[in-house]
């Protein structure tokens, strides 16, 4: 693989925007991805993730801003980026009647080169699928489909990588193997851009971006997404959540309050310093309103309160 010039960045994007008739797909987006980085992009669907990583992968022209991939304009140099980056879209897009080594030799030779030729970055994939090699795709496991389409993204040696909601429909145990699989990939140095609905999967990446109605909400390393979360935030447990949900929302302190689990998480409008005394008065009130029982207890935030705050403004521009 060729690296990217260096002391640049692998993807650089300043104000992109993209419309599809009345629906605004992408805002004024703008973010920079170092070499090698593990970079994800948090949202739910609609957030405009998919039209961000075809812009990217010049299968797609924005309506305004610009965006460079390896040092290359998506507008201008698609030919020059299209032979160097690996695409995986959210939806299965291989051959189904194809068997799992014909679909893999058929993606290599597009790219003029072989599967023994890219052996060495597909190997530790390939031997989880090897011996499925006579199956046709349509008849593998949704996890052994996304191995399959990784591999096909991987065989012609890209120098980055996009993968759009790999995980999404597949088991627990095959969402944590296919993260384990972009660890080695990243220990390689690839560098990688990944999107995915899961706030769990966020922990796995060294950046991530949290994207929605297509504007980016937050851009920090997981465990630093809930630092600048400047009001008190706390979790409340109790044997009817419903009643206790309509009743928080009634309570004069509170900014947001939303079901997490089994639990209710409320933004106080208290500062975060204040998290033991927001949990005291939350509990002295539902026992007040007939709760004694409930259980409230200050927390950190976590990604998905960071989020949920971002996106309704709730936190007082929690997470900057």
């Amino acid at each position: 693989m060729s690296a990217p010039a260096a002391g640049g960045d692998a993807v650089i994007v300043r104000d992109v925007a993209k419309s599809f008739g009345e629906t605004h797909a992408l805002r004024g987006v703008s973010l920079a991805v170092a070499p090698g980085e593990l970079f994800g992009f948090i949202g739910p669907d609609g957030a405009g993730k998919t039209t961000l990583f075809r812009i990217l992968t010049t299968l797609m022209l924005p309506d305004a801003g610009s965006a460079r991939v390896l040092g290359f304009d998506v507008e201008r140099d698609l030919w020059a980026i299209r032979a160097r980056v690996g695409y995986m879209p959210g939806r299965f897009s291989l051959y189904p009647d194809l068997t799992v080594e014909e679909n893999l030799r058929f993606f290599a030779a597009v790219f003029g080169t072989t599967i023994a030729e890219g052996r060495a970055v597909i190997e530790p994939i390939w031997r989880q699928i090897a011996p499925f090699a006579s199956r046709r795709a349509d008849a593998l496991s949704g996890g052994m489909k996304q191995k399959l389409a990784l591999c096909c993204a991987l065989v012609h040696r890209p120098d980055i990588l996009f993968l759009d909601e790999p995980t999404t429909g597949v088991d627990a145990v095959s969402r944590r193997e296919f993260w384990e699989i972009l660890a080695e990939l990243r220990a390689g140095g690839l560098t990688t851009l990944v999107s995915t609905p899961y706030m769990d999967e966020a922990s796995q990446c060294d950046r991530v971006a949290l994207i929605h109605e297509g504007r980016i909400l937050a851009i920090a390393p997981p465990d630093a997404l809930g630092a600048g979360f400047g009001q008190a935030l706390v979790a409340v447990r109790g044997a009817d959540r419903f009643a206790l949900l309509k009743l928080l929302r009634e309570h004069s302190d509170t900014l947001a309050v939303y079901p997490f689990g089994a639990e209710l998480h409320l933004t106080s409008r208290r500062p975060a310093a204040e998290r033991d005394a927001a949990a005291r008065d939350v509990a002295a009130w539902l026992a007040a309103r007939g709760h004694p029982d409930a259980v409230v207890a200050p927390i950190e935030p976590g990604i998905e309160d960071t989020f949920m705050a971002r996106m309704s403004g709730a936190a007082g521009e929690a997470a900057a």
